[in-house]
């Protein structure tokens, strides 16, 4: 047994070791040079035991050098573990001559006694700069010289996917930086409330990625800022107003200072503010076609639709589901939801409605899920016809109809319904009792009072009248005063801000303890966000720095703590763009956040 059991063992360290010496062979490059850059093609494989190594046919690039090889290994030792390491790599210097996309095949090997290729790679080249003809990559994205910034060498874009669309077609608007800047910092951003459009954001990686792209005959470093998906809610000319960005670039300057020439190379950095404006986007919005069909659900894209029910045997006073599930890709949440046409002898709840849904360039992709439920009071066989479903196909611009199979289904009598209670689906009463016409013989004892002994009259009969009374008055004052605060909604909405505010706070601790980045930033935007638009009974859709500055002086708030709120908006907005500590940046906007709002709540007024 001792020495299967060391087999055993040896077999499990033998597979692990297997697996951990597992071989690799990959190559690498940039993705986008500039032309006459020169640039390195590796092709690194994790081995010694190599031979037999073959490049591909490189084409569309100058071969300066190689391949050159080298070789490295690694051994460490934690915790009396040796872990060892070793690969060679293969090296190319290329230099790029024509603009274009080009594509490098795998290289081949033979790695321990395997025949293996690599990854291709896939190259952007960049044309030169216009009218630097020996400009390379590092100076064609060079930042100008001077202390000021040109609108050539720093701007922002803001482009539509599609300018003449259909009523609810969706269409991705992008925001892009373009800069020739080393030193880039993003201040504040004040974008438009997209009047017209139903929006959703497009998720975003928190570190923005930068590459180069060459645009209008110039090389710049390039991100995307923000992307929206728009529905347009009207036809006719829509007007996507400009957005305002304020940024911050860093520029060296020359230094006649001795001190700075010895320190710092004889050169300081001076900070330049820009404001910068995007053009105006119109957007031609036609109108759907005439002949809508009469069960036109406002679907605009390309759907289809299924149904099923979970029982066609069942009993009087037993529900039944039919649950429909519109699925593709569209305006899926603004879909409004077909109509079952029950038997009359039914009893039908209003539907529960499940988005399971996903926001894509072409619009909303996923599930549109309807459950629909009834109950049957009298027996007997019922047809429960399919639904129609009409929308508008995007692809063959014309409306289309689906329909779903119809349910035939068998009701029997139940046992006991007399007096039998449903409970309450969705929105209809607590309570149903059925039956209440029919009374039953009481059998329990009776009691009999002396003659000549009324009730009328005596003071029992009068505290019958007099409790309920009072119980009413009572009951009806505090009802009134209760209905009077709520009728107030802005008052209601005042008092629960902080509280609000606070319950948000806490979760956005509990996503700071766990380092969840994104979400942590998002919860103090919403809890800054929701607190400011409760406080001042404005919608956050029309909430925007100005507005809230403005009414902030109105309610008696002084200029330092209204600054100091904004700029709490600023740095959690803008974390993601902060290069350094991520905690301890994360650390600063938490407890800023929760030290402006203690503030705010002391100092407004009402």
């Amino acid at each position: 047994m001792k020495k299967l059991i060391i087999i055993l063992m040896a077999l499990i360290a033998y597979s692990t070791q297997m697996l951990a010496d597992k071989v690799a062979f990959t190559a690498s490059a940039p993705d986008a040079v500039v032309v006459g850059d020169q640039f390195r093609l590796s092709y690194t494989v994790t081995t010694q035991k190599v031979k037999d190594f073959r490049a591909p046919s490189i084409k569309g690039f100058d071969v300066l050098m190689g391949p050159s090889r080298s070789q490295q290994s690694n051994t460490q030792i934690v915790n009396g573990n040796v872990t060892s390491t070793s690969s060679i790599t293969f090296t190319y210097i290329l230099m790029a001559n024509n603009a274009g996309e080009y594509t490098i095949p795998g290289a081949s090997i033979v790695a321990d006694g395997d025949q293996m290729v690599s990854n291709s790679v896939r190259i952007k080249v960049l044309p030169q700069d216009q009218g630097d003809s020996n400009s390379s990559s590092s100076s064609s994205t060079h930042s100008s010289s001077g202390t000021g910034v040109s609108n050539q060498d720093l701007f922002i874009t803001a482009s539509a996917s599609k300018t003449n669309v259909y009523e609810q077609e969706a269409f991705v608007l992008t925001y892009k930086i373009y800069t020739r800047e080393s030193n880039l910092q993003l201040n504040n951003a004040k974008l438009p409330d997209f009047k017209g459009f139903y929006s959703q954001e497009i998720e975003m990686t928190t570190n923005a990625r930068w590459t180069p792209e060459h645009y209008q005959g110039r090389n710049y470093y390039t991100t995307v800022y923000r992307q929206f998906v728009l529905f347009p809610q009207q036809s006719g000319k829509l007007y996507i107003d400009p957005a305002q960005f304020q940024m911050t670039v860093g520029k060296p300057v020359q230094s006649d200072d001795p001190f700075d020439a010895f320190f710092n190379g004889g050169s300081n950095v001076i900070e330049i503010k820009k404001s910068i404006s995007t053009p105006k986007i119109a957007i031609n919005v036609n109108p759907l076609p005439a002949g809508k069909p009469a069960d036109f659900s406002g679907g605009v894209g390309e759907f289809n639709i299924s149904s099923s029910i979970n029982n066609k045997e069942l009993k009087t006073n037993d529900a039944i589901t039919i649950k429909l599930v519109i699925s593709g890709t569209g305006n899926l949440k603004l879909i409004s939801n077909p109509e079952i046409k029950f038997p009359d002898d039914f009893e039908v709840y209003d539907p529960k409605v499940d988005n399971q849904v996903r926001l894509t360039r072409e619009g909303l992709t996923g599930n549109k899920v309807i459950e629909y439920l009834a109950i049957p009071r009298h027996a007997g066989t019922y047809k429960i016809p399919g639904v129609s479903f009409s929308y508008f196909d995007i692809r063959s611009k014309s409306y289309k109809t689906l329909k779903t199979e119809e349910y035939v289904i068998n009701v029997e009598k139940g046992a006991g319904n007399a007096d039998q209670v449903i409970a309450n689906f969705t929105n209809k009463e607590d309570l149903k009792v059925l039956g209440e016409d029919i009374r039953y013989i009481k059998q329990n004892e009776v009691t009999l009072q002396p003659k000549g002994s009324f009730f009328y009259g005596s003071m029992t009969y009068w505290l019958f009248y007099i409790i309920p009374a009072l119980a009413f008055i009572i009951f009806f004052i505090i009802y009134r005063k209760q209905a009077a605060e709520n009728a107030n909604v802005a008052k209601m909405r005042t008092k629960k801000a902080n509280k609000v505010a606070t319950k948000r706070m806490k979760l956005a601790g509990k996503l700071l303890s766990e380092n969840k980045k994104d979400a942590f930033y998002d919860e103090v935007l919403k809890a800054l966000w929701g607190y400011i638009s409760d406080k001042l009974n404005i919608p956050v859709s029309r909430l925007s720095k100005d507005n809230i500055e403005e009414k902030l002086r109105n309610h008696g708030v002084n200029e330092e703590l209204i600054k100091e709120f904004l700029n709490a908006l600023n740095d959690c907005e803008f974390a993601r763009f902060a290069p350094g500590d991520e905690n301890q940046a994360m650390d600063k906007v938490y407890s800023s956040s929760i030290e402006v709002i203690s503030k705010m709540e002391n100092s407004i007024k009402h």
